[in-house]
């Protein structure tokens, strides 16, 4: 399906295009790195992106088809493929979202029907709506969706640290700004980010907050019983509120100094070998490895092998693996597996430098998911 013009429009920044289109700029980010939607330019100097106004053709077919579901290899065949191929893409995609509603719909009946009662529905905590009576230049603004920012609390939690000298570490950072909501959490082994693209636009200015790791969990659960919340930031603190009512939640500030987490993925060593492939079908050969120290994951042109050291249990996976494939990298289970799960979207991205560094596991759905996955070593396994 050709979906290029010849338009010789302005370019637009990547923030400007993302607002145009409703993704996060992180999201064009991962699909750039992808090979599915690229800038139409990239400043040699800055590594800023440009688009031109007519790929938000693309891009809004991209995001159509991603929150359908459909991972990234059937995306690129609509996109860049024949009528008949997408077509049939499209038809088998659709089939198997039929089959799974069905399902799912059978489930919550009968659950539905097992039900003797309804929740308390009781609210925690009550208090003037967003923004009452604060100074609008001086507070910000953001709204999210509820279950949302809970979905995005319980992935970057388990990443915070737990020693007492470095109270920061036990915090979460949320960065407000260019029209996003960033949640980065680091123990300075692992780090985990989620970029959330809020439901309105952000009023007020750029915000930093530091808040204590161990009051999300509770936060979170109520903010997942609201359909909307709204983060009200300001000088003195910040407030969670319900957007269509009058309950909210405190959130505590810390007024620690988070780590420069920025610094740390610039550090990082560039990416030699990447590797796309469906998130769900990763995650159940892992775990049908069963309990073991490492795992092995082996690359090949357009697939991902996965099976113990020995090659033993071994799954083959469709893959996207562009450019030179690496050797075999190992990986504990009981790490890759978590990050998996946290992810988002049907697939994920893996970005490999070397099979001692750490790796980068990227998603996308709306926004993004980014993780570090450090590798094991496997010279003493068998092969």
């Amino acid at each position: 399906m050709d979906l290029t013009t010849n338009s010789t429009a302005h370019l637009l920044g990547i923030s400007a295009f993302a607002r145009r289109v409703g993704l996060a700029p992180s999201a064009l980010r991962f699909y750039d790195d992808c090979g599915v939607l690229r800038p139409a330019r990239v400043d040699a100097t800055t590594g800023y992106r440009f688009y031109r106004p007519d790929q938000d053709i693309r891009a809004r077919l991209l995001r159509s088809l991603r929150a359908a579901g459909l991972p990234l290899a059937e995306v690129t065949v609509v996109l860049d493929g024949d009528e008949d191929e997408a077509r049939a893409v499209l038809e088998r995609h659709r089939n198997t979202v039929r089959d799974r509603t069905r399902t799912a719909d059978a489930t919550i009946e009968a659950v539905l029907r097992s039900l003797s009662g309804e929740g308390d529905g009781t609210r925690t905590d009550s208090g003037a709506g967003a923004g009452a009576g604060a100074e609008t230049e001086a507070v910000t603004l953001v709204h999210l969706g509820g279950v949302e920012l809970a979905s995005a609390f319980r992935q970057v939690v388990p990443a915070v640290g737990h020693d007492p000298e470095h109270p920061e570490l036990g915090c979460v950072l949320v960065e407000i700004d260019d029209g996003e909501v960033r949640l980065v959490a680091t123990d300075r082994y692992r780090l985990s980010m989620r970029v959330l693209r809020p439901v309105a636009a952000v009023e007020g200015p750029a915000r930093r907050l530091l808040l204590a790791a161990n009051s999300l969990p509770g936060t979170g659960a109520w903010a997942a019983r609201c359909a909307a919340v709204t983060i009200e930031a300001g000088p003195d603190g910040a407030t969670l509120h319900e957007t269509a009512g009058a309950a909210s939640r405190e959130l505590p500030v810390s007024t620690a100094e988070f780590p420069a987490y920025r610094e740390m993925l610039s550090a990082l060593t560039p990416a030699r070998h990447r590797l796309i492939v469906n998130r769900t079908a990763l995650l159940d050969a892992v775990n049908g490895c069963g309990e073991t120290p490492a795992v092995v994951l082996r690359l090949g042109e357009d697939e991902v092998t996965v099976s113990l050291p020995d090659h033993s249990r071994a799954t083959a996976l469709p893959a996207v693996c562009p450019g030179e494939q690496p050797p075999r990298i190992g990986f504990d289970p009981a790490v890759l597996a978590p990050a998996l799960e946290a992810s988002v979207g049907p697939d994920v991205l893996l970005e490999i430098a070397t099979v001692t560094e750490p790796v980068v596991v990227r998603s996308a759905d709306q926004g993004s998911f980014t993780t570090l996955v450090m590798p094991v070593s496997l010279d003493r396994a068998a092969v």
